[in-house]
């Protein structure tokens, strides 16, 4: 398998938990920069071109509200669950634990 062909399937699996995991990490509010900052924290690298238009979309979902408020001298766009996001995560966050349960189930044999 090229390295070419490998990064495709690693791009693959993550765009599918790159949702849960930006909705995890809005439980707290967060701009765009700070949220992408806490994600690559967690082992989670995103670039800006793919975190800022789902993060749009996920609010033009009504996933997420947001505000502006004044930070460190410059006017950022805050972003945190809706209470329809808010329970999304919940589902989805059980959704991924039992799929994570069995997957780790098949690859231990």
């Amino acid at each position: 398998m090229s390295e070419e062909h490998l990064e495709k399937l690693r791009q693959e699996l993550r765009r599918g938990v790159l949702v849960l995991a930006v909705l995890g990490s809005l439980k707290q509010p967060h701009y765009g920069y700070s949220l992408r900052k806490q994600l690559q924290d967690a082992g989670i690298d995103i670039d800006e071109g793919t975190l800022y238009p789902l993060v749009r979309r996920l609010a033009d979902q009504g996933l997420l509200d947001s505000e502006w408020q004044q930070g460190d001298g410059r006017e950022r766009r805050y972003y945190q669950l809706s209470p329809v996001g808010a329970g999304l995560l919940d589902s989805l966050s059980s959704e991924w634990q039992a799929l994570n349960s069995n997957i780790a189930k098949l690859l231990e044999v």
